[in-house]
């Protein structure tokens, strides 16, 4: 499995932004997987955002995103995306997805066991 995320880039503040995570690489992501997207500020520690299970559009989010953020899984390009309404200064991070065969309702960066390169998002005021 290799991620690939995309769709990062300067916005402002109660702009909207949709990132995707699509699979690049030779190996499969299960049906029972968990596709998830995490965020690292500068100084600060990885914290994760939202996910969802590979086969199903059943998710789960940080306080910080619900409310405002949503991944699905778009089935026709056979990726994830994080759509981001609403986006404030403190949103600010490099994004990343993960995934891995890890338990719904898993928000530890440890849980997930592949990584791809994050993408930027700066939400400017």
């Amino acid at each position: 499995v290799q991620l690939q995320a995309s769709g990062g880039g300067l916005v402002q503040v109660g702009d909207s932004l949709r990132l995707s995570c699509a699979n690049s690489g030779s190996g499969r992501i299960f049906s029972s997987w968990i596709v998830g997207w995490f965020r690292q500020a500068p100084g600060k520690e990885r914290e994760f955002v939202a996910a969802v299970r590979w086969s199903r559009d059943s998710a789960y989010y940080s306080d910080s995103a619900k409310g405002r953020f949503t991944i699905s899984r778009d089935r026709a390009e056979n990726t994830v995306v994080l759509q981001m309404n609403s986006l404030k200064p403190e949103d600010t991070a490099v994004y990343f997805c993960a995934t891995g065969s890890t338990q719904f309702g898993a928000t530890r960066a440890t849980d997930f066991g592949s990584w791809g390169q994050g993408t930027l998002v700066t939400v400017s005021s």
